[in-house]
């Protein structure tokens, strides 16, 4: 970051905030405590403004730091175009204990300061909110609902599966051969109908069929509906009446659960799909092997539009935690795994594509072999795999080309970890 004649800080919370502006040599010229609403917004601004004169330069060119990277604040900061730079709480912390080591005095007012002096003093270490497109915020808004709902799903999953287990053991290994297992409509549908082991041993072959077929299933009805039946009517354990009609109340509202969490979740995905392909830089992503409607919508939600976010192919490979770093200390010199300083989300994502092209293209095949053979862990070979994948892709974004399986070999390696 530049240096500025002026330095904001805004200390939030969810009533009032606090504003501070400072100068070159760090003295506080200008505070403000103001409510997040457009009046109290236009005033911070105002108060911003007001120092315009003295200085000689527009409201646009002083840098605002605050503890949040979104919300309706930052939102509205970004609208009137102030430079946004988001400060971790933690790190805000650190430079608290530093100036003031033995004194645990803290105050709104005094956070706003310390955040504008922070970009004083450091503003070069810390980056900005980049310059993203309105359809890609609005693409991170529903990647990251859809990731929040497909945990849900998982949470519903697990609780359901720990709950059958109490009282309907045969429905867990029901359905632990297919693809999705209790995930699958039909289990759903299945349990739903009948969520204990005697309710399921009085089902008959015809309910169990028209279940199936209230799920969606169309093959091999008559069958299924066979080896279910028999399934259930095997001998197991079983609670008191009273108590397993009970429990099967509560797998009965899990279902319910599980149920809407999977609409949801996929309800996201197709929402972001569809927004996705709109977006000019979608062919350029789909380009790539490995990479569907969904990791692609991921991969441009974490990524962005901006074109000045990421100078180099390094720095983008570090922002998805696929570059090592170096720990020195004295005589002790490691090379460790990016976990702390990257995106998690895109970290995993990127997992996720680098396995994934594995099984499309013989060319990450053939890398992620050589890595293996060099002795790399299936993790460290992933991520060596997936920096070459991001060096790529920075490549194709950078001069508008689709990803050309037979120019990526040629690309420089870039160091394992």
């Amino acid at each position: 970051m530049k240096t500025w004649a002026l330095y904001a800080g805004i200390d939030w919370s969810e009533n009032l905030n606090d504003l501070a502006v400072v100068d070159r040599t760090g003295q506080v010229v200008a505070t403000h405590r103001f409510e997040a609403t457009p009046a109290g917004v236009r005033e911070a601004l105002a108060v911003i403004s007001a120092l315009r004169a003295s200085h000689g330069f527009s409201r646009k060119s002083v840098p605002v730091a605050i503890e949040a990277s979104r919300g309706l604040l930052v939102t509205a900061l970004r609208q009137h175009g102030q430079t946004v730079v988001p400060v971790h709480p933690a790190t805000v912390a650190r430079y608290r204990g530093r100036i003031n080591p033995g004194n645990r005095k803290k105050s709104d007012a005094g956070d706003a300061a310390l955040l504008a002096n922070i970009l004083r003093t450091d503003g070069h270490l810390h980056r900005p909110l980049p310059g993203n497109s309105e359809p890609v915020e609005a693409l991170g808004a529903l990647t990251r609902a859809q990731l929040r709902a497909v945990r849900t799903r998982q949470h519903h999953y697990l609780q359901l599966r720990a709950q059958l287990r109490a009282v309907h053991p045969a429905a867990v290994t029901a359905w632990a051969h297919l693809n999705g297992r209790l995930f699958r409509p039909e289990a759903r549908e299945v349990i739903a109908l009948a969520p204990t082991s005697g309710s399921a041993a009085r089902l008959t072959r015809r309910q169990i069929r028209d279940a199936l077929e209230r799920a969606g299933r169309i093959r091999l009805l008559d069958a299924e509906a066979e080896r279910l039946h028999a399934l259930f009517q095997a001998r197991t354990i079983r609670n008191a009446p009273m108590v397993e009609d009970a429990l099967g109340r509560e797998v009965r509202a899990t279902v319910r659960l599980l149920s809407e969490a999977c609409a949801t979740a996929d309800e996201f995905a197709q929402a972001a799909g569809e927004l996705f392909t709109q977006h000019p830089q979608h062919l350029i992503y789909l380009s790539f092997p490995g990479v569907g409607l969904l990791t692609g919508s991921r991969l441009l939600a974490e990524l962005g539009d901006d074109p000045d976010r990421f100078a180099t192919a390094k720095g983008l490979a570090a922002y998805a935690g696929a570059r090592p770093f170096t720990w020195a200390s004295g005589s002790s010199r490691k090379v460790m795994h990016r976990r702390i300083a990257a995106n998690k989300r895109l970290a995993a994502y990127g997992h996720h594509w680098a396995f994934s092209s594995l099984t499309h293209s013989p060319e990450c095949r053939a890398h992620y072999d050589r890595r293996r053979a060099a002795g790399d862990r299936h993790t460290a070979a992933l991520r060596n795999l997936l920096a070459r994948l991001l060096s790529s892709l920075h490549h194709c974004l950078r001069h508008g080309q689709k990803f050309d399986p037979a120019a990526w070999p040629r690309a420089p390696e870039p160091p394992s970890g």
